[in-house]
């Protein structure tokens, strides 16, 4: 497959999104949007769902409690609005930590693996770095026990 960026992971605008609370195989749960029920089932088979936590790809959708409503239409107007309120103050706070890690990381593109590698093993001094990795390279660097994390950040929009 192609390179999934870390840190700069592409999340595509559309009209309507979905939010699942997920789970990893080490019981940590967290929330994410998808287009549909179906682009995350395809993302979650091909290992590209990661937990923010621990980076762990073994994702299940975690139990979610059902909305009941005697006035549905009011709390489907109601939710939708507060989510997309939350899904506005979730992109802002991805664009803010975006701007924080670009002023103050060392971009370092396609040689994330190998840049990282030297950090870790001390053949560099240690500076904070971002850049893109494919998802063998992503695991190869968790399996030697290199720290990372991917960042689901928006793609930039020509205006």
């Amino acid at each position: 497959g192609g390179r999934l960026p870390l840190g700069r992971a592409g999340v595509t605008t559309v009209d309507v999104m979905i939010l699942f609370d997920l789970k990893c195989g080490f019981d940590h749960v967290f929330e994410a949007w998808f287009k549909d029920g179906d682009a995350y089932e395809k993302l979650a088979a091909a290992g590209a769902v990661a937990c923010p936590v621990c980076n762990d790809t073994d994702i299940t959708k975690a139990l979610m409690a059902p909305h009941v409503s005697s006035d549905a239409k009011k709390k489907t107007d109601t939710r939708a609005r507060r989510t997309a309120e939350d899904m506005g103050r979730h992109m802002n706070v991805l664009a803010e930590m975006r701007q924080q890690v670009e002023e103050n990381c060392d971009y370092v593109g396609e040689k994330f693996a190998e840049e990282a590698r030297k950090i870790h093993y001390g053949e560099v001094d240690k500076h904070n770095i971002y850049g893109e990795a494919s998802d063998e390279e992503a695991g190869e660097l968790q399996d030697e026990g290199v720290e990372f994390q991917r960042i689901p950040w928006p793609r930039d929009h020509d205006a």
